[in-house]
This record gives C-alpha cells, sequence and structure tokens, in this order.
C-alpha cells in the first residue's frame, strides 16, 4: 500500500480552531500554521453544534485560506451531528480534509470515503476530499493496521491522547505530558510510546502522515516542544497546536535542519563520486557510509523540497 500515490502535503502544525469563535478565523487563516482544521466536536457546546457546522460552512466559503491546509473536524459516527456535518462541509469546495474523529474500525473509515465519493458526484471538484482520522480509542489503537490500510482518501493518522488516556483510565489530567509516576530506575519514561510507535508504523507501511495530537499544557513551550522532538524521532511529521504559540515550534521541531540537509547533500555527492568509480561503500570519518544512507539522503532531501513553499 505504501506505493500508492497520495497527495503529498506539509503539515508540520496542525493549528485547532473552535467553530464557534469565528474572530479567530482570519487571524488563523493569516498565521504561521501549515494547516488548519475547524473543530466542530470537542471544542464546541453540545448546544452550539449546528451553530459550528453553520460557521464552519462559511469560513470555507468567504475566508480566504490562501495555501492552507483547510480541515473540519466533525462530530463522531455515533454522534447525531456526524452525517450533517460530512455533507454540509464536503459541498466546500475550498475543502482538503475531512477530520473523523474516534475511529473504531476500517468501516469508518470507508464508510466516510464512499459518502464523499456521493457526494462529489454531486458535486464535482478539482481535488478529491481527503481524510485523516484521530487515533483515540484502544479499539482503533488495536486495528490501526487494518485502518491504514482501508481507503485511498486516507491521508494522516493523529494520535488523539486526550480521549485515549480517559479510555486508558490512567487519569492523568494535563493531556499530552508525559507522567512522573511513569518511571524506571527515577528515569521518566513517556508513557504513550506504544500508541506512538505503533501509529507511525502503520502509517509509514501505508504511505500516511503520522501527526502527533494535543498538548494541553500551552503554558509551557519546553515542554511542548520536548514532547514534538519524541514525537519526531519515532517518525512524525507534525503535531497539533492547541494554542497559536505552539505554532513556530512545531514548524521548527519537524522541519528539516540546516545540518541534516548539508548531511545528505554531501552524502549525495560522495556516494555519487564513488559509485561512478564502482565503489557502493566508503568511509567518512569512521562512518560506514552505504547506499541506505543515499536513501536516507534522498527522503531528507526530498522532505527540504517540499517544505520550500511552506510557511515559515
Amino acid at each position: 500500500m505504501a506505493d500508492i500515490a497520495r497527495i503529498q502535503r506539509v503539515q508540520r502544525s496542525e493549528l485547532a480552531v473552535p467553530a464557534t469563535s469565528p474572530h479567530f478565523f482570519q487571524k488563523a487563516a493569516q498565521g504561521p500554521a501549515d494547516s488548519i482544521f475547524l473543530d466542530l466536536e470537542d471544542a464546541v457546546a453540545p448546544n452550539r453544534r449546528e451553530e459550528g457546522r453553520a460557521n464552519a460552512v462559511k469560513a470555507l466559503n468567504d475566508v480566504d485560506w490562501g495555501t492552507k491546509i483547510v480541515s473540519v473536524r466533525v462530530n463522531g459516527l455515533d454522534t447525531p451531528w456526524a452525517i450533517a456535518d460530512i455533507m454540509a462541509v464536503a459541498r466546500c469546495p475550498r475543502l482538503d480534509m475531512i477530520l473523523l474523529p474516534k475511529v473504531q474500525t476500517s468501516e469508518d473509515v470507508r464508510f466516510v470515503d464512499r459518502l464523499l465519493g456521493c457526494l462529489e458526484l454531486e458535486t464535482p471538484r478539482e481535488r478529491r476530499v481527503g481524510i485523516e482520522i484521530l487515533m483515540e480509542t484502544t479499539r482503533g489503537l488495536a486495528e490501526v493496521e487494518a485502518i491504514a490500510a482501508s481507503s485511498p482518501r486516507l491521508e494522516g493518522i493523529i494520535f488523539g491522547v486526550g480521549d485515549y488516556s480517559i479510555e486508558l483510565e490512567n487519569f492523568d489530567t494535563v493531556f499530552g505530558a508525559p507522567n512522573p509516576e511513569y518511571a524506571v530506575g527515577g528515569a521518566e519514561n513517556d508513557q504513550w510510546h506504544f500508541a506512538l510507535a505503533r501509529i507511525a508504523n502503520a502509517c509509514r507501511a501505508h504511505g500516511l502522515r503520522p501527526i502527533d495530537g494535543p498538548f494541553a499544557n500551552y503554558g509551557d513551550p519546553d515542554a511542548y516542544r520536548a514532547s514534538a522532538i519524541r514525537a519526531r524521532a519515532l517518525g512524525f511529521e507534525g503535531k497539533w497546536a492547541i494554542h497559536p504559540s505552539q505554532v513556530a515550534i512545531a514548524n521548527e521541531i519537524f522541519s528539516p535542519t540546516p545540518a541534516q540537509i548539508a548531511w545528505a547533500r554531501r552524502i549525495a555527492d560522495r556516494m555519487a563520486a564513488a559509485a561512478s568509480d564502482g565503489q557502493g561503500a566508503i568511509g567518512i570519518e569512521g562512518v560506514l557510509i552505504d547506499r541506505a544512507h543515499v536513501k536516507l539522503a534522498e527522503k531528507i532531501l526530498a522532505r527540504a523540497t517540499l517544505f520550500q513553499g511552506a510557511v515559515a
């Protein structure tokens, strides 16, 4: 499945904007986030969800979002709002992706895929609507590999740590932060390692973007940075921002560094010269460099090229 041609997007940062707060829309559109989602779900009181839906449709049609990726987090398929949410926003040409929460099985994704296909027959578009999903249930994580393979519309999986921790019943009160009680030999560990690693592996196996979810304590930028670095180390390529102050950090952490780009160019040049001399491997400063390093260099340079047009 990894060779399926999917839309390539830069999604280092994904900023949450409640759909009942239209005064934030223009500022978000002009800000530095690569991606924005208008939230019809958890950030909206139940008695205002229809209002939020109307606001999202108006914003999709009226706000100049520039080159940003714009998604709408609809309500879950087990709610009375889900179908109306999807039908309303998917008819807006500017919508890039449906953000589907609380996905439990691959059937959830296939159902939305089919519904979007029907809506696109009714309202033709230049580019199909993509799907990104929140992995925030224990059942969903148990089936994440099958879910990742469920639809060519599926573009990314986001770790929804809040609802996931509620299902685990570990009683964390600051979603996304390490729990100091989860320690071995006095060293703090990350209790989310299993979930993050499994999501990242499923995404890479099926050509999807793994995106880390929220870090609730927006007043602690250093802790947010540390969380983003841990996710990057596991293969994630972006992270949610629940506050605008988190966007610049995510953009920095999930961009190739100048040192990485310089290394990749050096490896590409040196290995090209070696190949012309019939060598498949060389030593550089005591480190063996072979074709695997060329593949790594190519990925770094491809990511850097993709990011050249992104908001800095």
